[in-house]
């Protein structure tokens, strides 16, 4: 009988202890998987290209870049011919030399970004990735878990099944192909 009644008080004991374990636990939590969409745009003022991307990579600021394409007559088949190429280019570099911009340079960050719009294509990009943390039904935290690239403008960042938070994506530009244009962090309005 005295074995029988320390297992039940062993059996009530347990149950007890579990009891408070999920009592103090609080509400569950469980992750969502972030949305980015947009920032892969040309603004009106980009002369057709990703302008924050070329300008970081030519260490130059976008207003720098927009000065020097704005003398820039860009063929409208996308295929200029060599005396178009050659204008263009000493244009380009008649602003962006000073800053120690070279011609290799400018060909390199042009191949690279070149794209034809006629056709839908856009540069090389790669879609940022994160994870929102819910716990009692509030997202407490967004960890980013890949942050793109190729991002010329902010994407806009949602979070399936919870339409009024706000989070911001911050960008961070470099000077290689791999990382310029990634999302850096996203702030989350509190």
């Amino acid at each position: 009988m005295r074995r029988r009644l320390l297992g039940m008080s062993l059996l009530g004991l347990l149950t007890a202890l579990a009891v408070a374990a999920v009592a103090t636990a609080g509400p569950a939590t469980k992750t969502v998987a972030v949305t980015f969409t947009g920032g892969f745009v040309i603004q009106s003022d980009d002369y057709g290209r990703p302008v924050p991307l070329y300008a970081s990579m030519l260490g130059v600021t976008p207003a720098i870049f927009r000065q020097a394409f704005s003398g820039v007559h860009p063929s409208s088949t996308h295929t200029p011919t060599a005396a178009e190429e050659q204008a263009n280019k000493a244009q380009l570099l008649s602003v962006l030399g000073p800053y120690g911009v070279t011609n290799d340079e400018m060909d390199n960050v042009a191949d690279y970004y070149r794209f034809d719009s006629l056709n839908g294509q856009t540069w090389p990009h790669r879609v940022a990735t994160a994870v929102a943390t819910i716990k009692g039904g509030k997202v407490i935290s967004i960890r980013l878990t890949d942050g793109g690239s190729g991002y010329p403008y902010p994407p806009t960042v949602s979070i399936p099944g919870f339409p009024t938070v706000q989070a911001t994506a911050n960008l961070v530009f470099t000077t290689t192909f791999a990382t310029n244009g990634h999302v850096g962090s996203i702030t989350l309005a509190r």
